[in-house]
């Protein structure tokens, strides 16, 4: 969460952070600010998005410049270095010349009469120890703005409230379960789902209402969604989907440090104890079987939290409706016995994926194979039932 807003008598902001879209939101915000308070023509950007010292040694030559040069018109200016990214752990950063030029930089802005100047600095990760984002902090303000993670508890809900401001600053409406699906495809990154609302906008067109087939046609899965994908399939009680999408992330983890054979192995067992938690709610009568999203999710709210374990992976209340409404749908393509097989299944895979020496592949495989492959079959039509036997 970002900190609390700057202090109008700032001269000094710092706008910091993972959250690199929020961060230049705010940035922006401020600079319009602070441009409007001070009133004429003067306020200078300076681009301090670099690719080497040299280049970061000129954004700071052109920040002493600007700080220095008095205003022409109106009665000050505003100076934003815009984009930086020497303020880190970045290869530009850790030069002995930047580092010795941000150290001077520091005492001049600590001796600097403001009268008139406001600086505004924007940048990515910041590196608190340094002396030049201590001075900031004591010469003004800084607000950092944290990206946003799965491992967030409200992630949910901070993306669905951006998602709504950015439609209907488009002029736009969004349904519940096309909001639902947008964030559950994007996930936790504020940037990608500006751009996806942006795509959607324009998709749509004259109509005002965005629904959940447009996000389907449109939307850019990331690799979270895909993650959700394989265990869609396997609620769907799809095999040749499952496969493919298994293989799918199988060949994405090469590629990808922070996927592994265990990660998708603990996506498949959190559907599967989903669909196992919604049985017995149903069994309760806690939620319908049929019920709409909506409808669903006025049933959710009306469970009684002590109901559940406090534990996050054994809380079905845990989980974002709408995942959870999915699961719902697919509950119903499983047995309660062949769900307890399933997470007999997925447990005996966990122990071989750890201590056994055959190939991880082949034993995801072999267990999705298992769970799946066992599903009741429609019989055919009686001609073709007798034309297969003749």
């Amino acid at each position: 969460m970002p900190a609390p807003a700057a202090k109008p008598a700032s001269t000094v902001a710092l706008i910091c952070g993972d959250d690199d879209f929020a961060v230049k939101e705010r940035a922006k915000q401020l600079n319009s600010q602070w441009s409007q308070e001070l009133g004429g023509m003067d306020h200078e950007v300076i681009d301090a998005a670099v690719t080497n010292s040299g280049e970061a040694l000129k954004a700071i030559g052109r920040l002493r410049e600007g700080l220095q040069t008095l205003p022409f018109f109106g009665s000050g200016k505003v100076v934003w270095l815009k984009d930086c990214n020497f303020l880190g752990d970045e290869r530009a950063a850790q030069t002995g010349a930047v580092t010795e030029a941000l150290a001077e930089l520091a005492q001049e802005l600590k001796d600097f009469k403001w009268a008139g100047v406001r600086l505004l600095v924007s940048a990515g990760k910041v590196d608190k120890r340094k002396v030049f984002f201590k001075l900031l902090d004591k010469l003004g303000s800084v607000e950092v703005f944290a990206g946003l993670s799965v491992e967030d508890k409200d992630w949910v809900s901070q993306c669905e409230f951006r998602a709504r401001h950015a439609v209907s600053e488009r002029g736009k409406e969004i349904s519940e379960r096309a909001l639902a699906e947008l964030v559950a495809t994007v996930g936790p990154n504020a940037r990608q789902l500006d751009s996806e609302i942006e795509k959607l906008s324009l998709y749509v067109g004259a109509r005002k209402e965005i629904e959940v087939a447009d996000v389907a046609a449109i939307c850019t899965r990331n690799k979270l969604a895909k993650a959700f994908a394989l265990a869609d399939a396997l609620g769907d009680r799809d095999l040749p989907t499952l496969l493919r999408r298994l293989d799918a992330e199988l060949w994405d983890m090469q590629f990808d440090k922070d996927k592994s054979e265990i990660g998708m192995l603990y996506g498949l067992i959190s559907k599967v104890r989903a669909m196992l938690l919604l049985k017995q709610m149903i069994a309760e009568g806690w939620v319908k079987a049929d019920a709409d999203y909506n409808r669903f999710k006025s049933q959710l709210e009306r469970i009684p939290a002590d109901r559940f374990p406090t534990e996050k992976k054994f809380n079905p209340l845990a989980m974002h409706p709408y995942m959870l409404h999915r699961a719902l749908g697919q509950a119903k393509n499983y047995s309660s016995a062949e769900l307890v097989r399933a997470m007999d299944l997925l447990l005996t895979c966990n122990q071989k994926l750890v201590s056994s020496q055959l190939e991880d592949a082949l034993v995801l495989q072999h267990t999705l194979v298992q769970i799946v492959g066992t599903a009741r079959t429609t019989p055919a039509p009686p001609r073709l039932a007798a034309a297969a036997r003749g």
